[in-house]
C-alpha cells in the first residue's frame, strides 16, 4: 500500500519554484492522477516524478487566474502574508486569516 504524506495542507498559500505564480491549495492527490497527455506535454528534462503528492491550486499570476496542478517538488510555502485574489476562493474557503484560508465546506 502506498503511504504518502503531503508537505502542504488545504488552504495554504504556496508558490511555484520555477514559474511566477502562487495559489491556494484546494485538493491533494497522494500521487500523480492526471492524464498521460498532460504529463507528456511537460518537457522531459522538467517532468516531476509521479510518486509524490500533486496539488490542485486556485492560482494567480500577474495576468490571470486559473487552476494549476503542481507536484510537491515544485512548490514552496508562501510566507508573504498576502492573500490570493482568485475569484473562486470564497466558494471554498472562509476569510484570509493568519496567512491561510480556512475551509468553508465539510470534508467527507
Amino acid at each position: 500500500m502506498l503511504r504518502t504524506r503531503a508537505k502542504y495542507h488545504l488552504g495554504q498559500i504556496v508558490r511555484h519554484k520555477k514559474h511566477p505564480f502562487r495559489g491556494v491549495i484546494f485538493d491533494v492527490d497522494p500521487e500523480f492522477a492526471n492524464t498521460d497527455e498532460w504529463y507528456e506535454a511537460i518537457p522531459e528534462e522538467s517532468r516531476p516524478v509521479k510518486d509524490q503528492p500533486f496539488y490542485h491550486l486556485l492560482a494567480e499570476n500577474d495576468q490571470s487566474y486559473y487552476v494549476a496542478y503542481v507536484s510537491e517538488q515544485n512548490l514552496v510555502a508562501d510566507y508573504s502574508g498576502e492573500p490570493v485574489d482568485h475569484p473562486d476562493i470564497p466558494d471554498l474557503f472562509g476569510p484570509f486569516t493568519d496567512g491561510a484560508y480556512p475551509l468553508h465546506f465539510q470534508l467527507n
